[in-house]
């Protein structure tokens, strides 16, 4: 089978994670698949030199835009996939547009989360709908504010979680101890870690203020914040006025993100919204116990096996990571290996990968 990922870009987040791991699989299984990214640099790459990549490098132009629409439409007819992948908003609007002059033989679209844009972008999902033959979201939750925005007719998008690599995601004490050394912790060295590109829907400022609250109370916790973004500068300033900077540290963009979740004795999550919500999953899958914001999808994925509070709640999210550090070590074991259970049997790559293989061949 040949299979086209479109996807708007291959930065850092979890939908792009997402579609290089789907590729990686179906290309392990034998079929031939390539990457079409509209936008950007390629940060994140297949592990498989056989996956290719072709980016459009897209501008926001009528030019850019139309010479974009010739080589995706160009890339479609000399490659002739089976199916069609497409990935976020962006992604998921030029697949649907193109299909009218183009030949693709079945084609189906993602998108990630509660939030895709304001009311043009529903819109346009609305008008284009019939284009696409299949459509889903990462989450009950996802879908059903899609139906509610109206972005598709009620009953026709489907929930298909994102799923985990739980042979990468396990607990490795090893691993633990190495970059705990490493990076001069001491065992009683509480450590938060958090990973998420540093945008608004990630919401760090309430991390930040949170953790100050912590902090202020307990003087053995520290915190890493893994990604980058355009709020770089802004979150650094922010820790440096509260006086947190000894405590905090930004570690940039990291490919052993899985090692950097076994070093952590604490997850948190404090996004404004998110549609799956895929760090926490993996965090789940390494043995963590998990605080996370409740929003969007992040209940379906965490059940009962974490903590949740309200978004944008500074002093709830961190009286939720105060209780998590005080469970004794019977209490942590308990709730950090049934979150790993949780994601072994609900959210495994290899189920979501046979979900996929089912409706690219229905």
């Amino acid at each position: 089978m040949k299979i086209l990922y479109i996807i708007t870009g291959l930065g850092v987040g979890g939908a792009e994670r997402q579609v290089l791991d789907l590729a990686d699989r179906f290309h392990e299984s034998g079929h031939e698949v390539k990457i079409c990214y509209l936008t950007g640099p390629a940060l994140l790459r297949p592990k498989s030199p056989c996956v290719e990549l072709l980016g459009l490098n897209l501008e926001k132009t009528v030019p850019g835009f139309l010479k974009g629409f010739i080589k995706l439409r160009s890339i479609i007819k000399d490659f002739d996939p089976d199916v069609v992948h497409a990935h976020m908003v962006h992604a998921n609007l030029f697949s649907r547009m193109i299909r009218p002059i183009c030949t693709i033989k079945r084609l189906i679209n993602t998108a990630h989360n509660t939030n895709e844009g304001g009311k043009a972008r529903m819109l346009a999902y609305r008008l284009t709908h019939s284009l696409a033959d299949v459509t889903t979201n990462v989450t009950v939750e996802a879908v059903h504010i899609f139906e509610q925005k109206k972005a598709c007719p009620p009953g026709t998008m489907l929930a298909i979680p994102n799923g985990i690599d739980t042979q990468r995601f396990k607990p490795d004490p090893v691993t633990r101890a190495a970059i705990r050394s490493s990076e001069g912790l001491v065992d009683q060295d509480e450590l938060l870690v958090a990973v998420g590109r540093l945008v608004d829907a990630k919401d760090y400022k309430n991390l930040i203020h949170a953790f100050k609250v912590l902090s202020d109370n307990k003087q053995t916790v520290k915190l890493w914040i893994v990604g980058d973004g355009p709020l770089r500068q802004e979150l650094k300033d922010l820790v440096a006025t509260l006086k947190l900077t000894p405590l905090v540290r930004f570690l940039g963009v990291r490919s052993d993100v899985n090692d950097i979740y076994n070093a952590a004795d604490l997850y948190v999550l404090s996004s404004a919204w998110e549609g799956f919500g895929l760090v926490v999953a993996e965090a789940m899958a390494s043995e963590k116990v998990v605080v996370a914001t409740d929003c969007g999808g992040v209940k379906e994925v965490v059940g009962g096996c974490g903590y949740l509070v309200p978004a944008k709640d500074p002093k709830g999210l961190a009286q939720a990571m105060s209780i998590a550090l005080a469970q004794t070590a019977s209490e942590k074991n308990n709730m950090s290996r049934a979150a790993r259970l949780r994601i072994v049997e609900n959210y495994s790559i290899d189920e979501i990968v046979s979900i996929w293989t089912r409706l690219y061949t229905a």
